[in-house]
């Protein structure tokens, strides 16, 4: 099974990828593809599920006491990363749907497979993936301040409560709930030993079931999207590019070891786009701005990982120490 996960993880870029090209492919040769939106949320959950089996929830109290790293974490993403998104906002297209889908994704820190990129790219993936949780909470807390800073009135009272409670609840704390089962019978039974170790090479595969599902769904709708879509990647390959270096930044700033400041970077330059989705379709009228633009940053972002495993492994040098 290890090799499995490997392989899969070594081509996850492609696979993605894949995925986004047969799923439009799809859209525009078969009709009736849209009734796939009922699936987004129940594969987003089975995403969720398969990301927290491979965080060490009998480790957690003890990875909540690098209170350094976390202290580093929670600057980049929630003071460092939303002073950055403030400035470049002031360069966006002026339609606030555009604005709200820019800032659903860019304030969300990512916790699915930057733990992976991470760990591609030299840097200390252990502390990411411990930390999953904890981000995944912050940022649903966070998010609707954010937002209520940053955009119009007319904007944020379309952004109702409901949608971000139902997300914690089916999002994480039910997925979160099932890990921290599984990884308890794991360690109970030879049964459920196996059952975790045949359950690791998921994460990918579910990855790639949301990313078809959400393209299908969203390409029979796009229409005038399009051009919304095409004028925000500028911004988005900025950010791409600015934003890793903001982290690294900050881990030297707190004094972090090499492979914890490449994390760092990792996790300020990675985005939470498809966890994220379900609060931007709960909006009146997204569809099909506020999925086109927020799927745009996703396609972006897959190329930049492949520039961050390069370059980012090579901050600090080869020693386990940044200072």
């Amino acid at each position: 099974m290890q090799n499995i996960r490997d392989r899969l993880e070594g081509y996850q870029v492609s696979l993605y990828f894949g995925a986004v090209v047969l799923a439009g492919l799809i859209a525009l040769l078969i009709p009736g593809t849209v009734a796939l939106e009922g699936m987004v949320n129940p594969a987003l959950a089975f995403m969720l599920f398969a990301t927290f089996l491979q965080v060490p929830l009998a480790d957690l109290r003890r990875s909540l006491t690098r209170g350094r790293f976390l202290a580093a974490l929670f600057a980049a993403n929630f003071v460092a990363i939303p002073l950055l998104v403030a400035l470049m906002l002031q360069f966006l297209p002026s339609d606030p749907m555009v604005r709200l889908g820019v800032l659903l994704v860019l304030l969300t820190p990512c916790i699915d497979y930057v733990v992976t990129f991470s760990h591609l790219g030299r840097a200390d993936a252990r502390l990411l993936l411990a930390a999953t949780p904890v981000l995944l909470v912050a940022q649903l807390l966070l998010l609707p301040f954010y937002l209520s800073l940053l955009l119009s009135n007319e904007v944020t009272i379309l952004v109702k409560p409901g949608p971000f409670i139902e997300a914690f609840i089916w999002l994480i704390a039910v997925p979160l709930a099932l890990a921290g089962l599984v990884q308890l019978w794991a360690t109970r039974r030879q049964a459920g030993a196996k059952a975790l170790v045949t359950l690791s090479v998921l994460p990918v595969p579910a990855t790639v079931f949301v990313l078809f599902v959400v393209v299908a769904t969203v390409v029979p709708q796009l229409g005038a999207a399009i051009e919304a879509a095409l004028l925000v990647i500028p911004f988005y390959l900025a950010f791409a590019v600015i934003a890793p270096l903001v982290g690294w930044a900050i881990g030297l700033l707190f004094r972090l070891d090499a492979p914890a400041g490449r994390a760092l970077a990792f996790s300020a330059g990675t985005r939470n786009s498809l966890v994220i989705l379900p609060l931007a379709l709960a909006v009146p009228g997204a569809i099909p701005l506020l999925p086109a633009v927020i799927v745009t940053q996703t396609l972006v972002e897959l190329l930049s990982e492949l520039v961050y495993v390069r370059y980012i492994a090579k901050l600090g040098g080869r020693d386990l120490a940044v200072s």
